[in-house]
């Protein structure tokens, strides 16, 4: 019988699989994938296959991709070749200055006429920062996936305590090094030295709702969580739904795939309800008033929609902004061209915002790390 550990990798690798074969797979199908396996046994490739089989398929057209996936992980056989995702194809359309296209006519042979012959390059991975994540096929999520795994998310940073030394003639006297300096000029302290303060990256603490509503949303956004983690030492990560859960330890592995069942396996209200007022209030109580928010950048994810008390919600809305630097609301909805926050949890928490921006592309993305490195 496999190792308990060895049997969660081949579950991460063949969800991978499944993901690269243009499946959807999301974190909490990977969970439920290990806990099929678990159940059937590893050794048992028909009950493998049937129990994969009814986790993964929504759609009767996905069985053929399931099975060639399933073939070429469990019996090693070679996949079928697919073009990269991100790779340029060249388009050569032929116009005649003299006729319009006529598609009755026989070929012809090409005489030499004034044909034009226009060039266009195009990328599928540049079209697909400007798509909505709602919108986008499995195929095209997993390529965003990995498209936000190559973000680099730079915090803002605050001046520090301490001092180092400068080469300018300004800041605070360094006598040691004016000392030293002194002694091989026969004690003339003809150099000056001196210190100036050194600065600090900020606290980055992001709150991702992963409520029912958020759900077209909710795995690009913990995949951006992810992608933070792993970038700097000075971040926090919480999923908010009924509950507050913090995440910042299991998205602190390097590998993705396993970083994301392990935050799946931790939250308990995934794809639930949301209660933001009295989840902010867990939050500021445990850790946000107590050192977590103080002098740090904190980003709510979520499309404001709230279950609970208006009032509350404004109300830790107002004692979180009082603590932290800046409070950034990413909201996807925000992107519609007739979007007006009047739902009554996002009307209350508005006041208290200072960065309002939309987060529901690869490019919105993008512009959101601009943000967050002001």
């Amino acid at each position: 019988m496999p190792d308990p550990a060895d049997a969660d990798r081949l579950v991460v690798a063949f969800a991978r699989v499944l993901r690269r074969a243009g499946l959807d797979v999301p974190v909490g199908a990977t969970v439920t994938l290990g806990e099929a396996f678990a159940a059937v046994g590893l050794e048992q490739r028909d009950a493998l296959y049937w129990a994969g089989r009814a986790v993964v398929l929504r759609r009767r057209e996905d069985g053929p991709v399931y099975d060639a996936a399933f073939r070429a992980f469990w019996d090693a056989e070679p996949p079928t070749a697919v073009p990269a995702p991100d790779s340029t194809e060249t388009i050569t359309i032929g116009l005649d200055d003299d006729a319009g296209p006529d598609t009755d006519a026989p070929d012809e042979p090409d005489d030499g006429g004034d044909d034009v012959q226009l060039r266009v390059r195009w990328s599928p991975a540049e079209l697909l920062r400007h798509r909505d994540f709602a919108a986008c096929s499995p195929a095209e999520l997993d390529e965003a996936r990995r498209l936000i795994a190559d973000l680099r998310i730079v915090g803002a940073r605050r001046r520090s305590r301490r001092h180092r030394a400068t080469h300018r003639d300004r800041g605070r006297p360094d006598l040691r090094r004016t000392v030293r300096r002194a002694l091989g000029a026969g004690g003339e302290p003809a150099r000056r030295a001196f210190r100036a303060p050194t600065d600090r990256p900020r606290r980055l603490v992001l709150l991702c709702d992963v409520s029912g509503s958020m759900e077209p949303y909710a795995r690009a956004f913990l995949r951006f969580l992810h992608t933070a983690v792993v970038a700097g030492t000075r971040v926090e990560a919480f999923a908010v739904g009924t509950r507050v859960t913090r995440l910042t330890r299991e998205l602190s592995s390097r590998d993705p795939d396993e970083a994301l069942r392990a935050a799946a396996a931790r939250v308990t209200d995934w794809s639930g309800g949301t209660r933001l007022g009295d989840g902010l209030r867990t939050f500021n109580d445990r850790w946000g008033i107590r050192g977590v928010a103080r002098g740090a950048v904190v980003v709510v994810l979520s499309d404001g929609w709230d279950r609970g008390d208006p009032d509350l919600l404004g109300e830790q809305m107002a004692r979180l902004h009082r603590v932290a630097h800046r409070v950034v609301w990413v909201n996807p909805l925000k992107a519609t061209a007739d979007y007006a926050p009047l739902a009554r949890g996002m009307a209350a928490a508005l006041p208290h915002v200072d960065e309002f921006v939309t987060g529901h592309s690869i490019a919105a993305l993008e512009d959101l790390v601009g943000v967050l490195a002001r």
